[in-house]
């Protein structure tokens, strides 16, 4: 009995040895593992100071520019060089005040002691007249309720809008010779006259006046000068509006003393008249007078007084 006993207690304390060694060789590979894996954790979280530093120096040339740019921008930002108001004012968020206002603001701000109240004021009033002047500008009217006169640019008339004749030329008013002389060729729409130069009959839309070579050229009624031109057969010419549709053509001239867009007064002196064309060379020296209304040929001679 004693003996199986014993067996008995042997073989529980090797059941214990062989328990316990299992569980220490457990733990013991489980530890190795553990430790195993956290090496090579640590091994990716190490920083290798040799490839930084060698980086650093291969990006030596672009970090001087980078801190060379840096420099610059903090010297451009320097507080001596920052100004608040500056920035204020030409922030889109913000509304910036007229001139007037922020010279006066200025002023005031590098006076000492000054009157902050009484520049205030003054910027107040300086805005008010501004807005006067931007007011009466939109409007069209100045303190006197005149109408301002248009600055000449392009496509401007010659002469402001208060020093433009009005073109009233009708069918009871006439005309004054623009020289004096015989007719050599006369007006004919409605049948054809004989051009001794051309040797040839031809509709005659004009009257052809004898004149002499550097005779003085008149304006036959007031008007606007609408074209100044060179025609082969009637040389140099100007054609002139005078109202009611009616538009009176001279030529053979020279000298020209009027430009396209000028108004000229009856009477006034516009050329003198030049040697004839070849195409007039019989007919002698002479003006090309041509009168017409809405673009129709008119006798001359109907409206010459």
């Amino acid at each position: 009995m004693r003996r199986n006993r014993r067996k008995g207690l042997a073989k529980e304390r090797f059941l214990m040895v062989a328990s316990a060694v299992l569980v220490l060789g457990s733990l013991t590979a489980t530890g190795l593992w553990l430790g195993r894996d956290g090496k090579n954790k640590d091994e990716e979280y190490v920083v290798d100071l040799s490839e930084i530093e060698n980086g650093s120096t291969g990006r030596a040339g672009e970090n001087e520019g980078t801190l060379a740019e840096s420099i610059r921008q903090e010297i451009s930002t320097n507080d001596l060089d920052y100004d608040p108001y500056f920035q204020e004012t030409n922030s889109q968020k913000v509304e910036n005040p007229d001139e007037s206002d922020s010279a006066s603001m200025s002023d005031g701000a590098k006076s000492e002691g000054g009157d902050v109240k009484a520049d205030e004021k003054d910027g107040a009033g300086q805005g008010a007249a501004v807005e006067k002047e931007s007011a009466e500008a939109e409007s069209g009217e100045n303190e006197t309720g005149e109408q301002p006169e248009e600055e000449a640019g392009e496509g401007t008339p010659a002469l402001s809008t208060a020093m433009q004749p009005a073109l009233t030329f009708s069918d009871s008013d006439t005309l004054i010779w623009p020289v004096v002389g015989n007719i050599l060729v006369n007006y004919s729409m409605d049948k054809t006259v004989y051009f001794p130069t051309l040797q040839q009959y031809k509709y005659n839309p004009a009257i052809i006046i004898q004149a002499n070579q550097g005779d003085l050229i008149t304006a036959a009624s007031a008007g606007k000068v609408i074209s100044v031109f060179s025609d082969p057969q009637i040389g140099n010419g100007v054609t002139m509006e005078l109202g009611g549709g009616y538009e009176v053509t001279y030529g053979q001239l020279t000298n020209i003393l009027v430009s396209e867009g000028s108004y000229v007064a009856t009477g006034d002196v516009i050329a003198e008249v030049a040697a004839p064309t070849k195409y007039f060379s019989v007919e002698g020296t002479n003006v090309y007078f041509k009168l017409t209304k809405d673009g129709e040929p008119v006798n001359p001679m109907t409206k010459l007084s």
